[in-house]
């Protein structure tokens, strides 16, 4: 069982008899009142995100997920397949419950897959992973006093905001938590 301290951005906790993973955290403390700590949780089944408030004595259930290796094998309109690396069974995930981090599989891409009560309900990717630029506009010289970003398009499709010195073909690794450019590979 958690306390309210141990709740941090990442966490995945069981809510409403289903496992949610926490996006957002914020403590506060008022007068003579207990602490209370109000969050953002992502139902990790359905995709939804709620913002839940939790008091200061209150305990939370900490989600029994299982992580098993699959690689990915493709996308139709509403569903990514896998297989199972283990017994090559294959499985889907609905774009809902992926979200924002189906900007970054690429096919034949190993990730690891969370289980809940043996059904894989989401995915899991490294915290960097590295992906090709397939296209950008040209970087011109001129005003950079500060960091001016460009848009750019990665070989998975996602398109991100890069510094101007990257151009097409140029690998760069990138946060799949943020989305963001990190550094040139």
């Amino acid at each position: 069982m958690f306390s309210i301290n141990d709740l941090k951005i990442g966490t995945k906790i069981i809510f409403n008899s289903e496992p949610h993973q926490v996006i957002y955290t914020e403590h506060s403390k008022l007068g003579r009142g207990g602490g209370i700590l109000r969050t953002k949780i992502k139902n990790l089944i359905s995709g939804a995100t709620l913002e839940k408030t939790f008091a200061g004595a209150e305990k939370i259930q900490e989600a029994e997920l299982e992580t098993k290796k699959a690689q990915y094998l493709y996308k139709d309109a509403e569903n990514f397949y896998f297989m199972d690396a283990a017994n090559f069974e294959q499985f889907s995930i609905s774009l809902t419950q992926i979200g924002k981090m189906a900007n970054f599989l690429k096919e034949g891409a190993e990730v690891d897959i969370l289980y809940f009560q043996n059904k894989p309900i989401n995915i899991q990717l490294p915290i960097k992973i590295t992906l090709e630029i397939t296209y950008t506009e040209p970087g011109f010289k001129g005003n950079t006093a500060s960091t001016v970003l460009k848009p750019a398009t990665l070989e998975t499709g996602a398109q991100i905001n890069v510094p101007l010195f990257i151009k097409d073909g140029d690998k760069i690794v990138i946060d799949t938590r943020t989305g963001a450019y990190v550094e040139r590979a």
